[in-house]
């Protein structure tokens, strides 16, 4: 007997192994996997998991090896837990929608609302709730419309919008940048910036589209996400958000088109919108109708065009007209322009008698045809001054408002406005935008100290000490873009 024990001690394992690479069933048990079983469906026994792909990931993989599939099985996806995740990633101190229910409140019984939510969601209850609308002030004076979902809508609509994205990350081309993840504002300036400098590049199209997000056409967008959904509770979801309206000043309107600004889904819709009317179109135009070199740079509704001949860019603009006309778009004439520009384009302009290159503006910059120190072509990128002003007058007006704080809220509060403003402008060329910067911030803090009262006599010398210790100093934070445009893409990826 206790050899026979000794001999079972010795071929049984006592203790599953930890985080096995390859599957396994129950290795206590001494039992090998079932026959038949796939290796996904046979997961390490602990808790990491390592070698279970996720069930997006099965899509993805699946929309990546049939560009043509539709996938009617979708809904599942949309679980409790995504939900959850989905809450935990809103902001907290968003304002509310027409519920005006606040995160803090859902959260104080939040399982019991995702349970409530997600019943309600996979047998059809749900009802979308309409946007309330607000305005906010826009950089050349108006007002921009924007609608505030609900906050069950904003869950289930960023739960879907993750389960979407894992076969339109697939589709989307490369030179698509606005509202997708792992891609920012910088990584598209990036890659036109290379473009301009690397490729034929002799005119730009600097095009917007006229009221984008208010123009997008329903039934076209429906006919678009049915190429590749085919789950109809999906696409049921996708109806209600575009047909439930906005609130506002209690009055309720129909939505006939158009998704609403700063709703959850409206980045993802505008892109699938834009994927099938212009991408698509324009990777096809550069390879059967262009004669040279053709690059595009898009982010959302804003867009540059290069183009190595100007018969090329004339004919793409008027044919480009056409294209967004058929599907009740259109560019906006005062902001979409044809100019010179390029590493040949002062000199062209200097023999024409016609002054310097024009400019065009671009995600917070001014594009500038410039010379290195040493005479050279260079792209140079600068803060669109419009902005800056802008910027500094909200400076302006919120110090008014902290006037009473102590020197040290002021300079923290300022401190954190200059170190915002460098993250994003820092990038080389730029380097005189943000010693203006610096340098008024430093002026209206003055006024803001002399203004606190009758007897303040604050000094130039006295702020340069406050600015020394609070505000950062200017530097450029931001690499070329060749250099980072080649390490993000691995030295993969084209210029396009």
């Amino acid at each position: 007997m206790n050899g026979q024990r000794k001999s079972d001690r010795s071929t049984v394992p006592t203790k599953p192994p930890n985080k096995t690479r390859a599957p396994v069933a129950e290795a206590v048990e001494g039992r090998g996997l079932a026959q038949g079983n796939t290796r996904q469906q046979n997961a390490p026994r602990t808790q990491c998991r390592i070698s279970a792909p996720s069930a997006l990931e099965r899509v993805r993989h699946a929309a990546r090896r049939d560009r043509k599939a539709r996938f009617t099985a979708l809904f599942h996806h949309v679980t409790v837990e995504r939900l959850y995740a989905a809450f935990y990633e809103l902001k907290k101190k968003a304002a509310p929608g027409v519920d005006g229910i606040t995160w803090e409140q859902y959260e104080s019984s939040l399982e019991e609302n995702l349970r409530e939510l997600y019943q309600r969601l996979h047998r059809g209850a749900y009802r979308a709730k309409p946007s309330r609308r607000v305005y906010i002030p826009k950089a050349d004076g108006r007002q921009r419309p924007l609608g505030i979902a609900s906050l069950e809508d904003k869950l289930v609509q960023r739960a879907v919008v993750e389960v979407l994205n894992a076969i339109y990350e697939v589709d989307f081309l490369g030179f698509s940048y606005g509202f997708r993840p792992g891609r920012g504002q910088h990584d598209a300036l990036d890659a036109l910036a290379k473009a301009i400098m690397h490729k034929k590049v002799s005119w730009v199209l600097d095009a917007d589209i006229r009221g984008y997000f208010d123009a997008i056409n329903h039934e076209w967008l429906l006919k678009f996400v049915e190429h590749r959904i085919a789950d109809k509770r999906i696409l049921r979801l996708i109806r209600k958000w575009l047909s439930a309206g906005v609130m506002e000043k209690g009055r309720w309107t129909v939505s006939e088109d158009g998704t609403p600004q700063g709703a959850t889904v409206s980045p993802l819709m505008a892109n699938i919108y834009l994927h099938y009317v212009l991408d698509l179109w324009v990777q096809q135009w550069r390879k059967r109708s262009a004669r040279g070199d053709v690059v595009i740079t898009r982010w959302a509704d804003d867009f540059i065009v290069g183009f190595q001949h100007q018969d090329d860019a004339e004919r793409f603009r008027r044919e480009l007209q056409e294209r967004m006309k058929q599907f009740s778009l259109e560019l906006h004439p005062d902001k979409t322009r044809l100019i010179e520009f390029g590493r040949y384009a002062a000199e062209r302009r200097e023999r024409r008698a016609d002054g310097k290159p024009e400019t065009f503006n671009f995600l917070g910059f001014t594009h500038i045809c410039g010379k290195t120190r040493a005479g050279q072509y260079q792209l140079e990128r600068r803060t669109i001054r419009k902005r800056m002003r802008v910027k500094l007058q909200e400076v302006k007006v919120e110090l008014r408002r902290r006037w009473h704080l102590s020197i040290r809220d002021q300079g923290k509060w300022l401190g954190s406005v200059v170190r915002g403003f460098f993250a994003y402008h820092a990038v080389p060329t730029n380097y005189r935008a943000l010693q203006a910067f610096r340098r008024e911030v430093e002026r209206h803090w003055l006024r803001a100290l002399r203004r606190r009262g009758q007897r303040d006599r604050t000094r130039w010398k006295r702020l340069r000490q406050l600015s020394k210790r609070w505000l950062p100093r200017e530097r450029i934070q931001h690499p070329w873009p060749d250099a980072r445009f080649d390490v993000k893409t691995q030295g993969k990826s084209r210029v396009r």
